[in-house]
């Protein structure tokens, strides 16, 4: 399990950074200045759980079980707000209808929020320490 989540949080961090690139670069002439910080935001918030994987990956003193947990709200978080956060950030210039996704945000967010939620409760409660 350590594995797939090392793996996950390095192609995520990697994809984050070229993503960031191409925002700052590639989309400046194209989008405005608030569809920009919106799309930085979506690169902000990959790379924050990319580096918090990582650590997961790596806390010895957490069961695969619980590891397992938090990677997957962590992951689907990511894929949710981030991705969505692109699309709408992009629509103007790749024509993708984003009405339905707007909703799709909050709930990675909130997927985001309870990965985090879930390690502290398994760091300070569940685990008796």
């Amino acid at each position: 399990m350590e594995k797939k989540i090392l793996g996950f949080a390095i192609a995520i961090g990697l994809l984050a950074i070229i993503l960031g690139a191409f925002g700052a670069h590639g989309l400046k002439k194209f989008l405005t200045t608030e569809q920009l910080a919106s799309f930085e935001t979506g690169v902000r918030y990959q790379m924050y759980h990319a580096l918090f994987l990582l650590f997961v990956s790596q806390f010895q003193s957490l069961a695969v079980k619980d590891k397992m947990i938090v990677f997957y709200l962590a992951a689907f978080g990511v894929l949710l707000f981030s991705g969505s956060i692109y699309v709408l950030a992009t629509s103007s210039i790749t024509g993708i209808k984003s009405k339905l996704l707007g909703p799709i945000t909050p709930i990675g967010g909130l997927l985001m929020i309870t990965s985090w939620a879930y390690l502290l409760y398994v760091v300070l409660l569940k685990n008796g320490n």
